[in-house]
């Protein structure tokens, strides 16, 4: 178990780079971020599909494509945007915090499936989670990432968008593979990601076509930085994050492989406090704290029931690992 406890902190530790990668590269744009991040992706997964790809293609349905192409926007590019928007306006921490609340709020949205935990059982949690948020907000508007209090306040709703976006894929693409086994959970995993690779291509074509893809400020732009961040998040994130944490799935139990989840928001959380410069604040470690006890509570409380979701259908990315699971990102 212990090998399975060090590849999930390994995976959370790739994972939180997600959220600091949108800090370091600032001078660009939510959508070049996203579209460069997933160009990468897209190009590695084409690469590994490439001597199967044609007996691939010749087993994908019209249904198929159409859950590749909204998993992908909804769990990667849509989220992603999201996301980088949140950590530019709002600041890593508050994102990070937010979108740490994925296990609560995926438990909430599949409350009506079949096994799904009592919402009475996740009253007290959810208070915890509930306190944490308030933590969060107040100590983003009273620190904020941003002079100008709207632009704190997009943020903190496109970090929250962003939780919504990933819930609901994790979830929509959990329910599909269910009904639809015909591929396996690699053969999903590197279709979903060339699918978001090929729609990034699109994306990024009309975005210049149109010429919306300016940056975000008007600092300098450091393109080889840009492609240099993209390619490891694309194989440390979205690879060998993903391969690590199906390790872990593996070897620990259920109770405590949702609880390994935290790891990529504390690490997100320490990447921003070293980027920063200083630890967390009052509020911030309050917000953790409170978090952290929400979270694992509502984990082992939906663990303990006859059906619960797996980790891919809990955490942040790119591909998808075991029956329903990941990615994540």
């Amino acid at each position: 178990m212990g090998i399975g406890v060090l590849c999930g902190l390994l995976a959370g530790a790739l994972w939180g780079l997600v959220f600091i990668v949108p800090e370091l590269l600032s001078s660009f744009s939510p959508l070049e971020l996203a579209v460069g991040r997933y160009l990468a992706y897209g190009a590695m997964a084409f690469v590994i599909l490439l001597p199967r790809l044609r007996a691939l293609q010749q087993r994908l349905t019209r249904a198929d494509c159409a859950a590749l192409v909204r998993h992908a926007l909804a769990g990667n590019l849509v989220y992603y945007m999201l996301l980088s928007v949140g950590v530019q306006y709002a600041g890593v921490g508050p994102t990070s915090l937010i979108v740490g609340m994925l296990p609560v709020v995926v438990t909430l949205l599949g409350r009506n499936d079949h096994g799904a935990v009592p919402l009475r059982r996740l009253a007290l949690p959810l208070l915890l989670v509930a306190a944490g948020i308030a933590c969060i907000n107040v100590d983003a508007f009273a620190h904020p990432a941003s002079s100008d209090p709207v632009r704190t306040a997009i943020g903190i709703a496109c970090a929250t968008g962003a939780l919504l976006c990933w819930s609901w894929y994790a979830l929509d693409n959990s329910r599909y593979l269910k009904r639809n086994p015909h591929f396996g959970s690699a053969e999903w995993s590197a279709l979903y990601g060339l699918s978001t690779g090929i729609l990034a291509l699109v994306l990024g074509a009309a975005a210049v076509a149109f010429g919306v893809a300016g940056p975000a400020t008007g600092a300098a732009r450091d393109w080889g930085l840009f492609w240099t961040c993209n390619a490891l998040l694309a194989l440390g994130a979205s690879m060998i994050g993903n391969q690590l944490w199906n390790v872990a799935s593996r070897r620990v139990p259920v109770t405590l492989s949702g609880q390994l989840i935290l790891f990529e928001t504390l690490f997100a959380l320490a990447y921003g406090f070293v980027y920063r410069g200083h630890g967390p604040r009052p509020l911030e470690l309050a917000a953790i704290a409170l978090l952290v006890c929400g979270v694992t509570w509502s984990v082992r409380a939906h663990a303990s029931s006859p059906a619960e979701l797996g980790h891919g259908d809990l955490a942040e990315g790119d591909g998808v690992a075991g029956a329903a699971h990941r990615h994540q990102a």
